[in-house]
């Protein structure tokens, strides 16, 4: 494990961001912790200066991003991890969305995630190595009712990441997604936007996603998912795709199967869309 690894951790008051930061700095490496509130995590910096940094963070503000790769590159001389936690969520069936509310989420989820890419970058190029981890979701695999915007912001981190993968590999530096399913973080509580359906023949289908009941009762422990990414970080080869929580595994193969499947069935039509000789 090389502790001199430099982490930028965004969002770490609450959720896997703070679970993840009060681990790396346990093991020991030099991590900057971000926050919209800096109060939130004074308590991580605390008899740790020599290798933690605090930076007020919002995502959605460049001069805080540009003022936090900074301090960071002024404090510690390098950049090698950059985890992209911040996100929130929003509850809501696709035709009574709020627009305003949505084009918030996609600014925090989507392009929050890369302006901070895009700023660690240049430093991670010059040094020849480095590693961007990009918290998705299950949510950026398979659907659901009632999330259908918060998946589209997912989907989108997903393809943006696999692409910048490949654009970045003659670097040395990897991509990896994180894909959990449900954990034990403020996702869908304090932190996630919702409007309630008034349109009945939605209520039923809607009701148990956006309800919130099973709010602290989720399976996933956020602790395990943080020593999940430390070990993907030492990883000579790490994954581009990590699936975190069994019911993001069992999903996820369950919807693969049904859309090899369906690829299968329908390949005499996709072939035959060729110009033929």
């Amino acid at each position: 494990m090389n502790k001199n690894k430099v982490w930028i951790i965004t969002g770490c008051s609450t959720g896997f961001g703070r679970e993840l930061a009060k681990a790396t700095i346990e093991a020991g490496y030099n991590v900057v912790v971000t926050a919209r509130n800096m109060s939130a995590i004074a308590d991580l910096v605390s008899g740790n200066t020599d290798n933690v940094l605090a930076m007020e963070l919002d995502v959605t503000k460049p001069e805080q991003i540009e003022s936090t790769v900074k301090a960071t590159i002024e404090k510690f001389g390098r950049i090698d991890v950059l985890v992209n936690n911040a996100g929130i969520g929003y509850f809501s069936s696709i035709e009574e969305a709020v627009e305003e509310e949505v084009r918030k989420m996609f600014e925090i989820n989507f392009w929050g995630l890369m302006h901070m890419t895009n700023a660690v970058l240049p430093y991670m190029r010059s040094q020849r190595s480095g590693h961007i981890i990009n918290i998705s979701s299950i949510g950026g695999l398979v659907s659901f009712p009632g999330v259908g915007y918060y998946n589209g912001t997912k989907y989108a981190v997903e393809g943006i990441s696999e692409s910048l993968s490949k654009e970045v590999e003659p670097f040395n530096i990897h991509v990896t997604i994180i894909e959990p399913s449900n954990f034990r973080t403020d996702w869908s509580g304090r932190s996630a936007g919702k409007t309630t359906s008034a349109i009945k023949e939605y209520q039923e289908l809607i009701a148990p996603f956006i309800s919130g009941e099973n709010h602290g009762n989720e399976p996933g422990d956020p602790k395990k998912a943080a020593e999940a990414i430390i070990s993907v970080i030492e990883m000579e080869e790490p994954p581009l795709r990590l699936l975190l929580g069994s019911d993001a595994y069992h999903l996820s193969v369950n919807k693969y199967t049904k859309t090899l499947n369906n690829f299968e069935k329908w390949k005499e039509v996709s072939v035959n869309a060729d110009f033929q000789d």
